[in-house]
């Protein structure tokens, strides 16, 4: 049976990519996952029904056959890119392959994603393109080069998808989630309670920017707990 409300979640792991299977599953959405690692996702596939495809997102050939077997489910409409890779440290200690490594996965694979999304929902004339950042998407922080470098470029794609895309019914919008995410199945604490962003509360925000009104639609999104400077 396909559908003609078909999501692809790129990067799918148990946080936010979990919480964004879980409500569009719910909201209609026949939802695919991908991830290098499907095995992992268990669980999840069996509480949602959800489809995985074991995808590199840094490899244009793995890509292309992760929207070829989206295409069989039904009409591609929403597309989440979460993935990323990181590595920390000083400037002049920084391993270069582990850099290269970061930049391939957080912002060549969001190219690559955003490609064969842009193709399909072009073809159906409407759809969203929507690309996770960070605090380090405008932020620059000491010791961090390898991981803002990936999610400055991811931005950049993102603004330059959205003005490409917007006359041509195409929502393509870029998220900032300025703070950590709650890690899921832990308890809260009750003495921070919402100090940390509720992965549901994100998943909810993601499906009100693609369902808003093409008259007013946003490009890009920041989010962050109540107590979190900026």
């Amino acid at each position: 049976m396909t559908s003609s409300n078909v999501a692809v979640i790129a990067g799918a792991g148990a946080g936010l990519s979990a919480s964004l299977a879980r409500l569009l599953t719910r909201e209609g959405f026949r939802v695919v996952l991908a991830a290098r690692n499907v095995e992992k996702l268990s669980a999840l596939i069996g509480e949602t029904g959800a489809l995985a495809v074991e995808t590199d997102v840094a490899d244009a050939a793995s890509v292309a056959r992760l929207f070829d077997t989206a295409d069989k489910a039904g009409t591609l409409a929403l597309v989440v890119f979460n993935a990323s890779a990181r590595t920390r440290g000083p400037i002049a200690e920084l391993d270069a392959e582990a850099v290269k490594q970061a930049l391939l996965v957080g912002a060549y694979g969001g190219f690559l994603v955003g490609q064969q999304a842009a193709r399909r929902l072009l073809v159906r004339g409407s759809g969203s393109i929507l690309f996770t950042g960070a605090t380090a998407s405008v932020k620059g922080f000491p010791g961090s080069a390898g991981f803002a470098m990936p999610k400055f470029g991811l931005r950049g794609l993102a603004q330059s998808m959205a003005r490409e895309l917007a006359p041509q019914n195409i929502h393509a919008a870029h998220f900032i989630i300025d703070g950590q995410i709650a890690p899921p199945g832990q308890a809260a604490d009750p003495d921070l309670q919402d100090r940390r962003l509720s992965p549901d509360a994100i998943a909810e925000a993601y499906l009100a920017v693609h369902r808003q009104h093409r008259s007013a639609w946003s490009s890009e999104l920041e989010l962050r707990p109540w107590v979190e400077t900026f």
